[in-house]
């Protein structure tokens, strides 16, 4: 069974030597490696692709309204990844591009979504999402290029960090202050009908709460791994007032994200910290943890009208006007993949415009299916569905592989493989039920995500003995 998990999941697949023997990289990378020699901009390659890669992650959350400057940045991403690819020393870039099992899959989804696209019946809209789609790939690729080096990484993490606080501070003064409700978030029948919603820069509650998500996470570990008591505190910080931003931006979805990654968090630091606890704290602390979250739900539900009857209102179904109206969305999602249940429709929200309106029940527009699954099998069919489960397989299985490796190895950069994980299972969380992770806000984070995991792949079998490498599949043995 080890064997068969590890060819599934890609963790021993010699990639090094599949490299070395690829036609296409033999004709495509590398031939530019002469002038990559006299090119300063090149030479400072790197550099440059983490500036991009910062300017992305400071207007991602401020220019929801208008994409344009975010489109003409990952434009730029995307152009300069092929110039380094294309200039990039050929013995380097067997280890440097395309070089991890989760690269292999972004490829064997993006051309998944190219079949489909030649494939939809709206070819034209189709195109225009796949080329915004394989934007993101392309940032994927840029990312796990650069996030290998120790102070990139750290600046884009602390960068995100930071940017966050910026936006969830002004979430928080909205709850204070007030703020306009720009659209019917809340059922107008229900008693929380007046109730503010925040949504801070990004015009959405339910996209802050997306977008804040990972932060929280990610803000939490640096309290871990931040050295310095100001550092720690100024990580605190930041945790404290996006985590009461989310809170305050009332989105269901954002805690069904949230109760996920804070459970993923608390079961991978008990992993991370086991060998160093007592015996008491081995076996109680994941109890103890999950009671104190428990406990705080509690209290808040308790002592927080508002925060209650949200959350009854997730298991409230039809009778509550936003569940409603994603379950007709979905009812109508599942009539069109019946009709396209191969290679779907295509990529993006522009040819979803075009089909659903064909499907749609009476007063129920939607610009997606409000369901990363569903808007997945729509787009690419029961084939493109397998192939992003494997992805996320991959992605999964690749992070918990490398923090085996860093665990070992008692490297605190392990703390934010912990974070990256718990983040992204909670991004999936929040985005099964709701329609945020197309969003360039958040879909730019999860994509940053997924590239830091990515940074930190090693081969097994360069770095361990096949017995090693099978016991990191075998099953713990009992404290």
């Amino acid at each position: 069974m080890n064997l068969i998990w590890q060819k599934l999941t890609l963790s021993d697949f010699p990639l090094k030597e599949y490299l070395s023997t690829s036609y296409l990289r033999s004709f495509v990378v590398g031939v530019g490696s002469r002038w990559r020699q006299t090119s300063i901009l090149v030479q400072w390659g790197d550099v440059i692709a983490a500036v991009l890669v910062s300017l992305v992650l400071v207007l991602a959350p401020f220019t929801v309204k208008n994409t344009t400057l975010l489109g003409i940045l990952l434009v730029a991403c995307a152009g300069f990844w092929l110039l380094l690819t294309l200039s990039e020393d050929k013995v380097v870039s067997s280890q440097s591009i395309l070089a991890t099992p989760i690269h292999l899959l972004v490829l064997l989804y993006g051309g998944i979504c190219v079949v489909a696209t030649v494939l939809s019946p709206e070819k034209k809209a189709a195109l225009e999402g796949l080329i915004n789609f394989s934007l993101y790939l392309l940032f994927f690729a840029l990312s796990a290029r650069i996030l290998k080096f120790p102070r990139i990484r750290s600046w884009l993490l602390v960068l995100y960090l930071h940017v966050s606080l910026f936006v969830g501070v002004y979430g928080v003064r909205q709850k204070f202050f007030g703020a306009a409700q720009l659209a019917t978030w809340v059922d107008p029948e229900s008693p929380l009908s007046k109730n503010t919603r925040v949504y801070s820069y990004l015009g959405n509650p339910n996209l802050l709460a997306g977008y804040l998500l990972p932060a929280v996470i990610l803000s939490l570990v640096a309290v871990f791994v931040w050295q310095g008591w100001l550092r720690k505190a100024l990580a605190l910080t930041i945790f404290i007032v996006d985590l009461a931003s989310l809170r305050f931006a009332d989105s269901r979805g954002g805690f069904i994200g949230l109760a996920i990654a804070a459970v993923i968090f608390v079961l991978l630091l008990r992993y991370w910290y086991g060998e160093s606890l007592p015996q008491f704290w081995r076996k109680w602390l994941v109890p103890i943890l999950l009671g104190v979250f428990l406990a705080i739900f509690a209290v808040a539900v308790g002592v927080s009208e508002n925060f209650r009857l949200r959350m009854l209102s997730i298991f409230m179904g039809r009778k509550d006007s936003s569940s409603n109206f994603r379950i007709n969305v979905w009812t109508a999602v599942v009539r069109m993949i019946r009709d396209f249940p191969v290679w779907g429709i295509g990529p993006g929200h522009d040819v979803f415009n075009k089909i659903y309106p064909l499907y749609q029940l009476p007063r129920y527009n939607a610009l997606s299916a409000y369901s990363i699954l569903l808007e997945v099998t729509l787009e690419t069919g029961f084939i493109g569905l397998v192939s992003f489960l494997w992805l996320l397989l991959v992605i999964f299985n690749t992070g918990w592989l490398q923090l085996q490796r860093l665990r070992q190895l008692k490297s605190a950069d392990g703390l934010w493989l912990v974070g990256a994980i718990a983040a992204l299972a909670g991004m999936l969380g929040h985005g099964f039920v709701d329609t945020v992770w197309y969003r360039p806000a958040v879909n730019s984070i999860w994509w940053l995500l997924v590239g830091l995991i990515a940074s930190y792949w090693t081969c097994l079998n360069q770095q361990l003995t096949p017995q090693q490498a099978n016991s990191l599949y075998s099953e713990p043995a009992p404290n």
